[in-house]
């Protein structure tokens, strides 16, 4: 039993490179065909920083937008953000401005040759972490012409704490499959258990994935940040956010039809059923390891706790989940690390458990609503 943990706990590893690495080479492929970005990421932002001791962790930089987490004490009015950008590249506003971050600021990237430019929304909050997600509020993706591409979703608690969930959307976006915004992997659905929720499809990569030999994208939502980086691919996707309370369990409500047809390399299998996956993870961090990403997510030392769902099936009515986290062995909590935000927390919800090494079935739907993040303090 302890060696099959320890090899799922590898392909779990395995399984989230490979999907890294699909989503990055198509990046490479398809940037010709994106008019708003240049190809090789000319128009960029690499970091974000703020002077002073006023982060509570390093700045979240996804697609198209930028998450500024302060410290209590931070002045949310006068915020002057430094960039270091790809090479050649400005910015407008200029790196080092002053800024009134009390409501979001867009600043424009433009390319060394001037050819194109991209525009990132930076917000920044007083953070801790919201643990009651309703899925009620989205963010659209739009193109240049105001089209909305896909939706990202935000979760704000009544005393301000913010989260915006990561997804891979954006890797969608660039297999040139056609698909409405409320058609992507990760997208809004009505009909949940209190108002909207979330729904998770698994979707063909079309022609350019069959390309690749990776057939299917999992639809996927999870606690932390999806960037398509080059080179160091397998570290695009980093999980976890600064938690200062122990958490015990991951509860809520999901719904899940499987596909018709479980492949595998783009063939059908027989006999094999697809189904979801809904995990948490709890770790410290170090002046070394800041975040989890998809080397070490389910590997690494600095693991503390671990919840997964181990009953998963169909079913075509709201089914309640109560997943507790289970610590690892020998692992215990330093009470004034937690109380300095040393610790992080995931959750992590995806259509397909094997859809990281492309297995699966197409059309596979998790719907996700009312969950909460039970925690107790030490």
């Amino acid at each position: 039993m302890l060696l099959g943990k320890i090899n799922r706990t590898k392909l779990e590893s395995m399984k989230l490179n490979r999907l890294l690495i699909f989503y990055s080479l198509l990046g490479i492929l398809m940037a010709s065909c994106i008019k708003d970005e240049a190809p090789n990421a000319e128009a960029d932002i690499l970091s974000c920083s703020l002077q002073g001791d006023v982060l509570n962790r390093e700045a979240i930089i996804n697609n198209d937008n930028i998450i500024l987490s302060l410290k209590d004490d931070a002045n949310i009015q006068q915020l002057a953000p430094e960039f270091v950008l790809t090479a050649g590249a400005t910015i407008e506003p200029a790196s080092g401005t002053m800024r009134d971050f009390s409501s979001p600021k867009q600043y424009t990237v433009t390319s060394e040759d001037g050819k194109w430019k991209k525009t990132y929304t930076i917000e920044a909050f007083y953070s801790g972490l919201p643990t009651s997600y309703h899925f009620e509020e989205t963010i659209p993706f739009k193109n240049s012409t105001g089209d909305i591409i896909y939706y990202n979703f935000r979760e704000t608690d009544n005393i301000g704490n913010t989260l915006i969930w990561a997804n891979a959307n954006s890797g969608f976006n660039y297999t040139g499959v056609r698909a409405a915004a409320d058609d992507y992997p990760t997208s809004p659905a009505p009909n949940g258990v209190k108002g909207n929720c979330v729904k998770l499809t698994t979707k063909s990569t079309g022609s350019l994935g069959a390309l690749l030999g990776m057939y299917l994208a999992s639809g996927n939502l999870f606690i932390g940040q999806f960037t398509i980086t080059l080179p160091n691919v397998v570290k695009a996707t980093k999980f976890g956010a600064p938690f200062k309370h122990v958490p015990t369990a991951i509860t809520g409500y999901y719904k899940y039809k499987a596909g018709s047809t479980f492949t595998v390399d783009g063939k059908a299998v027989t006999g094999r059923t697809d189904i979801c996956d809904i995990y948490g993870i709890f770790y410290e961090t170090d002046d070394e390891v800041k975040l989890l990403d998809g080397t070490n997510a389910f590997t690494s030392d600095h693991l503390i706790s671990v919840a997964r769902i181990s009953d998963a099936h169909e079913t075509d009515e709201w089914t309640e989940f109560n997943i507790p986290f289970i610590t690892k062995e020998g692992k215990t909590i330093d009470a004034q690390k937690l109380k300095d935000g040393k610790y992080n927390v995931a959750i992590v919800f995806s259509s397909s458990i094997r859809g990281d090494l492309f297995e699966g079935a197409e059309g596979s739907t998790l719907y996700i609503d009312e969950v909460e993040l039970k925690y107790t303090d030490l």
